[in-house]
């Protein structure tokens, strides 16, 4: 029976703290009350949006290489649909909505960064095989991170920003909540989106600023292989002030590292010894795509193994978890409150072993056509895919970025030896790898983007054995709208020569796994640099992930989160009050989540009217160095509203 007297309150006051021993969080929805959840609404608007925005964030990830979140414009789209219909207690709905339409970005970001590869290495690409690599995939993340959620959305509560989990929170509870909140993050939102609409629809403002434009800046570039970039988005700012300064400093260290060290010691390594002449004379881009970003991928990998066996406690105890639950008649007693339900261990272990089967029989015939080469398949996704969801949830939680690409890269390399190595090469063994990657590739990246659902879920009191129940409904539909969209976009533009797609991730993977179906071999020296990397910076107690992650992610995607962080600190502690500092960071929260929800709804009705042929972009002064100017004075700007805003609290 529904309470419909349930007032919503705001976020409680320790929802971002560590909690004090005997301490307990409770969510904004009481766990002893029951509030409208799944229902013919939230179900069906979930699956609109899955559909709408898998089709959007296709488009948008092959043309400049970056999927956004779906999480936050759903979650606006949802929390503005119940205030245009004056619906009260909409809030259960709205996580539901936001859960399945979700689904929508991640299995976008598993397809496009793979299969796209078969176009471009000429093979061919069913509908069927797009379809479910993306669906099997999808099934497989959900059901290898469910046993995790109570370690990282109960357990390490506080310990984790969650920076997306935060700002689609933010969106929901206060649309819901209403009053001074609301219009802050209402306020927030409107600049926040129309700063990132005039880059991306008119480049009023160059979206980057680097300092090639400054006096000598050029020559710098040129000489000392050595140039600054600063993305200035609205969207970035604010995900900068979520992350806060401890984890954007150790990012942006990696980044300093790769830019500032490597990179000009490699350029003048190869003019010194009369190294490759080419080399020598190559722009700071081309070394970073080429040298730094692999020893990035390297420290990405052993980051994700220390974490592994870090973690083998936590995996220990998810097993027993699941082996107890499965086999005894018993139910735990944990799963009596509503908000601490997963669903039973028994559905999820069968679930994973009826993927495990299905992905079997499409590796055998639909792939391979070979059942040593199938099974071979089958170890290889189990594997790589049950390891490395604790490192994409972890990636997730630390700095709302999942290095899904770098991991997927990883392996196909190591699929590409074990098939090689089992006698299947050639063109025929680079579809087989890049299908099993793009399974593996969708389960991380599900993975990842679950984890964030269920925090959301977690903080705002929804039952997860109802989100993680309807998120399979989510993936169907998005796989398949996926395949096609794929399909159509090969056929209209292509991957392949002029005017194509860029498809940044997908070029890289036909790029690295072409010559080790041929014969080649990959950049081990590379991958190891970046491996012994990871384990100096845990051996000093540096978060390893992060500082990969910072190595591998470009530099101008980098800086402005060390900006953020820089505020959110200032914010934090200008006062000698604890609960005025307190107030002001959490004002912060509230804008810097506006930030990010108004920039990218923006930029999904960006990408709409590029793609209906509405282009209003100018050109040729984005590309000025006039634009950068204005660029770097307009994000000067906007840091200032974010930190002056905050500091009135």
């Amino acid at each position: 029976m529904e309470d419909n007297n349930n007032v919503i309150k705001g976020l409680p006051d320790n929802a971002y703290k560590e909690l004090q021993p005997g301490e307990e969080f409770i969510p904004v929805m009481a766990p002893d009350k029951i509030y409208p959840e799944v229902n013919f609404r939230s179900v069906s608007l979930g699956l609109l949006m899955a559909v709408i925005f898998s089709a959007a964030a296709a488009y948008l990830g092959l043309k400049i290489g970056q999927v956004f979140e779906a999480a936050i414009p759903i979650a606006i789209i949802a929390v503005g649909l119940s205030a245009l219909t004056k619906r009260k207690n909409a809030l259960g709905e709205n996580v539901i909505i936001q859960s399945i339409g979700a689904s929508s970005g991640v299995i976008v970001a598993g397809a496009i960064f793979t299969l796209p590869a078969l176009y471009i290495l000429d093979l061919e690409a069913h509908f069927y095989q797009v379809f479910l690599s993306s669906l099997l995939g999808g099934f497989l993340g959900i059901l290898f991170i469910i046993p995790f959620r109570k370690y990282f959305v109960a357990e390490m509560h506080g310990k984790f920003p969650f920076p997306e989990a935060t700002a689609t929170t933010e969106v929901l509870v206060s649309g819901e909540k209403g009053g001074s909140q609301a219009k802050v993050l209402l306020f927030s939102g409107l600049i926040g989106g129309i700063y990132d609409f005039i880059i991306a629809t008119f480049g009023w403002w160059a979206e980057e600023f680097s300092t090639r434009v400054l006096p000598y800046g050029e020559v710098l570039a040129d000489k000392a292989k050595i140039v600054f970039k600063l993305n200035v988005g609205a969207a970035i700012l604010g995900l900068g002030y979520i992350i806060g300064l401890k984890y954007a400093v150790i990012i942006t260290a990696g980044s300093f590292v790769g830019w500032f060290v490597i990179i000009p010691l490699i350029a003048h390594a190869a003019a010194m010894f009369g190294g490759d002449a080419a080399l020598a004379g190559a722009t700071p881009e081309i070394i970073f795509n080429s040298y730094v970003r692999m020893i990035g991928i390297g420290g990405i990998a052993m980051a994700g193994v220390i974490g592994i066996i870090r973690s083998s406690k936590v995996i220990q105890t998810a097993i027993k978890l699941a082996v107890k639950e499965t086999f005894s008649k018993h139910a735990n007693s944990d799963n009596n409150l509503r908000t601490r339900r997963d669903l039973p261990m028994s559905i999820i272990v069968g679930g994973i072993l009826l993927t495990a089967v299905l992905i079997f029989i499409f590796f055998q015939f639909g792939v391979v056509q070979n059942l040593g080469h199938a099974l071979i398949a089958l170890v290889i996704v189990m594997v790589i895919s049950f390891l490395f969801t604790t490192v994409a949830a972890n990636a997730i939680a630390i700095v709302g970025t999942n290095p899904v690409s770098g991991m997927t890269l990883m392996t196909l390399i190591i699929t590409s030896l074990v098939m090689a190595a089992a006698g299947l090469s050639g063109t025929s063994g680079m579809v087989a790898a890049l299908i099993i990657g793009g399974v593996v590739c969708t389960a991380l990246a599900m993975a990842g983007g679950f984890i964030t659902d269920l925090k959301i879920g977690y903080w705002l009191g929804s039952s997860p054995y109802k989100q993680q129940g309807w998120k399979f409904l989510g993936t169907v539909v998005s796989a398949a709208t996926v395949g096609g969209v794929i399909i159509i976009l090969n056929q209209t533009y292509g991957f392949k020569g002029e005017g194509a797609l860029v498809a940044p991730q997908a070029n890289a993977m036909a790029a690295v796994i072409e010559p080790m179906m041929t014969g080649g071999s990959a950049p081990w020296l590379l991958y190891g640099a970046g491996a012994f990397l990871s384990l100096i910076l845990t051996m000093l107690g540096v978060p390893a992930l992060a500082f990969a992650l910072g190595m591998f992610i470009p530099i101008g995607l980098n800086t402005p989160l060390l900006v953020g962080g820089i505020i959110a600190h200032y914010v934090a502690t200008r006062s000698k009050e604890e609960t005025i500092n307190t107030r002001r960071r959490e004002k912060g929260t509230l804008i810097a989540s506006g930030f990010i929800a108004g920039g990218a709804l923006m930029g999904v009705i960006s990408a709409i009217m590029k793609f209906g042929g509405l282009n209003l972009e100018a050109a040729h002064w984005m590309e000025s160095n006039g634009a950068q100017y204005v660029g770097i004075l307009m994000f000067s700007l906007l840091c200032v509203y974010l930190y002056r805003s905050s500091i009135k609290e």
